[in-house]
């Protein structure tokens, strides 16, 4: 376990270096965000979801594994064993379920709206239990979390969230 968050952690500071890099915001937001994730805190879960019930499969009924929600830490990348039951709300209401690849990640980050952080859930269906690894990345306490005015503009991409600690 400690080879495992390791490695993910290295992961997590590798991914949000690419989301900068690809917006191309200056390099001081990397030492910066660098700063504030290291001093913050960063969780490691493992995640199991039980089949669903011998009565509910008989009904032909799923079983919530996790209610809706959207992820409200800075960055989450989530991997699963080889049963899917990850779902996403598309922006019209729709729930689809999402098909990962196997050794695939899904990551969901901050990003003033320029990625859509959808809201999603867990559905179980069939008779295996999933599951599935996350690693949740907060500042830390103290850090001021603001858009960098390089993703702000008023036609496009407004600032949506105003700077809070």
């Amino acid at each position: 376990m400690n080879s495992m968050s390791a490695k993910l952690l290295e992961l997590n500071y590798m991914i949000l270096k690419m989301i900068q890099e690809g917006y191309d915001l200056p390099k001081h937001y990397i030492t910066e965000t660098e700063d504030m994730l290291t001093k913050g805190t960063v969780h490691f879960r493992l995640m199991k979801y039980k089949a669903p019930s011998n009565e509910n499969k008989k009904e032909g009924g799923d079983e919530n594994g996790l209610v809706a929600h959207t992820d409200k830490n800075t960055l989450t990348i989530l991997f699963q064993n080889d049963v899917q039951g990850l779902e996403v709300q598309t922006k019209s209401g729709k729930w689809i379920q999402l098909e990962i690849p196997h050794n695939a990640y899904v990551v969901i980050a901050w990003s003033n709206g320029r990625l859509h952080a959808a809201n999603h859930r867990v559905t179980m269906k069939g008779d295996k239990e999933r599951y599935s690894v996350g690693v949740f990345t907060m500042p830390k306490d103290e850090a001021k979390i603001e858009v960098p005015p390089e993703l702000v503009d008023a036609n496009t991409h407004p600032l949506r969230y105003k700077p809070f600690t």
